[in-house]
């Protein structure tokens, strides 16, 4: 699988460049599996960060306790990095299998099965983070229209550490934005060779 011409593959270039090519394509697959693999570990972080967040504070002696699960937004957040880094756990194995197998992908379903699951992750991501983002500057910054407090002001432990789990979700979903070009350029690619062989 080539990045660098639309249409070569190490199958149907001949000679040094063949060589050349396999190079260039190991190199980009190493790439995208420390990708998958920063991925996987930054959403997981997210999620334990968030999960693990817990502030009690007394209030006219009541107890209130601050948690992620009275936020929907972070429920969701919390799920959405799961599912990402279980997604790109999986997708990793895939590519440490190719890497030693030395196999290069030229099936088009395939390609465009991880393609539309990276997509999918991808918009997952992104919508989680906006969603726990919005949150977020609600909590900090309040609704004074609505009449909704600044919560952060006696929650200041919680809101850090949801700020951090955003934060770390936020690299997650860059790096996910990320794999998904490797791969729909990946997709692509197969149907410029398929001309590039037509035309030779």
């Amino acid at each position: 699988m080539s990045y660098i011409g639309v249409g070569i593959s190490p199958r149907n270039v001949a000679g040094t460049g063949s060589t050349k090519m396999k190079l260039i394509d190991r190199k980009v697959r190493v790439a995208e599996l420390i990708l998958r693999c920063s991925v996987c570990a930054l959403a997981l972080v997210a999620a334990i960060l968030i999960v693990t967040d817990v502030q009690v504070r007394e209030i006219f002696m009541i107890k209130k306790k601050a948690k992620y699960t009275n936020m929907k937004a972070l429920v969701f957040m919390v799920v959405v990095n799961g599912i990402a880094a279980g997604y790109s756990l999986v997708q990793a194995v895939r590519c440490v299998v190719g890497l030693m197998k030395g196999d290069v992908l030229l099936s088009k379903p395939l390609a465009w099965a991880i393609f539309s699951g990276d997509q999918a992750v991808s918009y997952l991501c992104v919508a989680g983070v906006a969603a726990a983002a919005q949150s977020a500057a609600f909590a900090k910054l309040g609704e004074p229209d609505l009449q909704w407090m600044k919560i952060c002001g006696m929650y200041w432990k919680f809101c850090i550490q949801v700020g951090e789990g955003i934060a770390s979700a936020l690299f997650a979903c860059v790096g996910m934005v990320l794999i998904s070009c490797i791969s729909a350029f990946g997709v692509f690619r197969l149907y410029g060779g398929s001309k590039t062989r037509q035309s030779s």
